[in-house]
C-alpha cells in the first residue's frame, strides 16, 4: 500500500505544476491573448502593459508547464497554444469562477460598466439574422487576432479605426459587435458609439474561443 503511495504521488505534483502556472493573474491574461492569436513576446507585452523581461519570465513559467509553445522568427519569438485543450481549460476555468464566485460579476460590472445597456443576441439568433441578411457583425478586435480566426461572415473594423470608417456601416441594418468574449470591453466601447451616432445595436457576448467550443465554425 504504502509502495502504491508513492507511485500516485508524483501524478498529483504533476497536476499541481498545471495549477501552479495558471496561479498568476499576468499569465492567465497572457492565456487569454494567445487563445485569440500566436503573438511575439513583444506584441503581448504591448497589450498586458508589461515589460519585454516580465513578459518573457511569464511566458517561460507557462512552457515549463507546457501550456504554450514558441517559435523563433528572426529577432523575435513568437508564442502559441501548445494545445486547444489549453483554450478549453481557460474557458472552463472562467465558468467555474463565476458559478462560484459572486465577486466575479461585481468585478465585471465594474469593467464592463455599461454592459447592460446593450441589447444581447445569442449565437443561434446572430446565425438566423445574418442568413436573412438583417444584420452586420463586425469583429472589433485586432486585426491579428480576425487573421489568426473569426466568426463566419464577421467584417473586421479594429476599435481604433471605428471613427474613420464609420461609413463602412450600413443605417439600415442593425450592427452586432464581438471581442475577446465577456470579459472583453471593446465591443461595448464600440456600440457604445455606434449609439450615440443613431446605429440599431447588439452585443454577441461571445467570442470566437466560445463559439468554437459550442461546436460553431470558424473562419481563419
Amino acid at each position: 500500500m504504502q509502495e502504491r503511495r508513492q507511485h500516485k504521488q508524483p501524478l498529483y505534483e504533476l497536476f499541481a505544476s498545471i495549477a501552479s502556472a495558471l496561479a498568476n493573474p499576468h499569465r492567465l491574461e497572457l492565456l487569454d491573448l494567445l487563445v485569440q492569436a500566436p503573438r511575439t513576446v513583444e506584441e503581448l507585452a504591448h497589450e498586458t502593459k508589461l515589460s519585454v523581461a516580465n513578459t518573457s519570465q511569464h511566458l517561460q513559467r507557462l512552457k515549463r508547464a507546457r501550456l504554450v509553445l514558441d517559435e523563433r522568427e528572426g529577432l523575435y519569438v513568437r508564442y502559441r497554444l501548445a494545445d486547444p485543450a489549453v483554450a478549453h481549460l481557460w474557458l472552463e476555468l472562467r465558468a467555474v469562477a463565476q458559478q462560484q464566485l459572486s465577486e466575479v460579476d461585481r468585478a465585471l460590472d465594474a469593467y464592463r460598466h455599461k454592459r447592460q445597456e446593450f441589447e444581447p443576441i445569442s449565437a443561434n439568433e446572430l446565425q438566423k439574422r445574418m442568413r436573412k441578411n438583417q444584420v452586420v457583425l463586425l469583429d472589433v478586435r485586432p486585426q491579428i487576432e480576425y487573421e489568426a480566426s473569426h466568426i463566419p461572415g464577421a467584417r473586421s473594423i479594429p476599435l481604433d479605426e471605428l471613427e474613420r470608417r464609420l461609413k463602412e456601416l450600413p443605417r439600415t441594418k442593425m450592427i452586432v459587435a464581438y471581442c475577446r468574449g465577456p470579459y472583453c470591453v471593446y465591443a461595448d466601447q464600440a456600440l457604445e458609439r455606434l449609439a450615440a451616432r443613431g446605429w440599431k445595436v447588439a452585443r454577441l457576448e461571445e467570442g470566437v474561443a466560445e463559439w468554437h467550443l459550442a461546436g460553431l465554425p470558424l473562419e481563419t
